[in-house]
């Protein structure tokens, strides 16, 4: 995001999916080949107009993304299928296609993992080295990136309050893993529970996942980069990771490019979906900002610990996740408790008529709302003990709701 940007004045947004194989659905990493397919060289990244497209640390992901900030979101969403279509015309020398949702439902990443090994890849081989890459919270994760500007600390504070009020109701909206090698583990966000555990191992890098209250550059650095880079020395004594990298929080603040990007989506079966939780999450972060529900000054008194109880209660209950935390109840006009997808609804109907993004897919967003998380469909149509066959034929008509552009029953 450049300096000059102020909030809302352009969007960064960045879509991964797994490449696997047409028939089995094998994770298939060939991410290399691809790019180098696209760009005429094994590259790190190739520019597809106002899409670019990249590696990610494992050779099974590609990620889609904005060549820079953008404000005009149909275009966006048109220009995002268009390079999903091209990219998985392209997949078919491999027998490959593209498969959407969080998490692959098959999957065994202590087997399966391969790293990019390409180029200048030591950030890679240092994560793998501490961590262990090895696991489904590293190697077998899919997610939405929503990257927001600001300019000053003022809109720097600002925009961290209401994201931080919002990144708890998410897994409510979005959660599109319920399944883990074959199993359907009963948590609607099975991605997001992986991803809250696995660096565990150096607990400052992630903290609570819901960011402490930290509203200026300055105490971000003390309280949130300090320990991190304290806890990190003895593990890569080189310096090989910076602090502003390995902050793991389900959103981090950028300040080397003046954005604060959301990192707790989990991504959907479509485009079309995508821009339909996107546009409704940025404009509940908007009106935040703004001040439509309560005051800035209100928003930072939010705790991070009351926050994160919502957040884990809706990795486990998705959209049916009852809403009983005294400070988002109040934050939202609500006299008594809601289940998430009634609230996002709620919060729908307010917003609808404004000047918020929203409006572009408004046939979208009520789609979404009442058919509820990808991840409750999937279950519904697997019940609680699938067998092989019928996951895998659940998740290729996945893959041809990504292709097509169309939502999943």
């Amino acid at each position: 995001m450049s300096e000059s940007l102020h909030l809302f004045e352009g969007y960064g947004i960045e879509m991964e999916y797994m490449i696997v194989d047409r028939q089995s659905l094998q994770v298939k990493p060939i991410c290399d080949q691809v790019l180098e397919a696209l760009g005429g060289s094994i590259v790190n990244e190739v520019s597809l107009g106002t899409v670019n497209v990249s590696n990610e640390l494992v050779l099974h992901v590609i990620e889609f993304k904005c060549n820079g900030p953008q404000k005009d979101w149909p275009g966006m969403a048109k220009a995002f299928h268009e390079q999903v279509t091209r990219v998985n015309r392209l997949l078919e020398r491999w027998e490959a296609t593209l498969l959407p949702t969080a998490m692959h439902p098959l999957m065994n990443p202590q087997n399966e993992t391969r790293l990019w090994p390409h180029g200048q890849n030591s950030i890679y081989a240092t994560y793998n080295r501490i961590f262990d890459c090895r696991g489904h919270g590293w190697s077998n994760l899919q997610s939405v990136h929503i990257n927001l500007p600001f300019s000053g600390d003022d809109e720097f504070g600002r925009l961290h309050a209401a994201i931080r009020l919002v990144l708890p109701l998410l897994p409510g909206l979005a959660a599109s893993s319920p399944i883990v090698e074959g199993r359907v583990t009963g948590k609607e966000d099975n991605r997001l529970d992986f991803y809250s555990q696995n660096q565990k191992k150096i607990a400052s890098i992630i903290g609570h996942v819901i960011p402490e209250r930290v509203f200026t550059e300055r105490d971000y650095q003390e309280k949130i980069f300090a320990p991190i880079k304290r806890d990190i020395t003895p593990h890569d004594p080189e310096g090989v990771l910076e602090e502003e990298w390995l902050n793991s929080r389900g959103a981090i603040a950028r300040f080397e490019r003046q954005a604060i990007e959301i990192r707790v989506l989990d991504i959907q079966e479509s485009v079309r979906a995508d821009f339909a939780v996107v546009s409704l999450v940025v404009s509940l972060v908007q009106s935040l900002v703004n001040e439509t529900w309560l005051s800035y000054e209100e928003q930072r008194q939010a705790d991070e610990l009351e926050l994160k109880s919502c957040f884990l209660g809706a990795l486990d209950l998705g959209g049916q996740f009852m809403v009983r935390q005294p400070f988002l109840l109040q934050a939202f006009g609500l006299k008594e408790p809601v289940s998430l997808q009634t609230l996002w609804q709620q919060v729908a109907r307010a917003l609808d008529g404004e000047h918020y993004p929203l409006v572009h897919f408004r046939d979208e967003v009520q789609q979404l709302l009442s058919k509820g998380t990808l991840s409750s469909r999937i279950r519904r149509q697997l019940g609680s003990s699938p067998q092989r066959g019928a996951v895998e034929s659940v998740y290729h008509e996945l893959a041809r709701c990504l292709a097509d552009g169309r939502f999943y029953v």
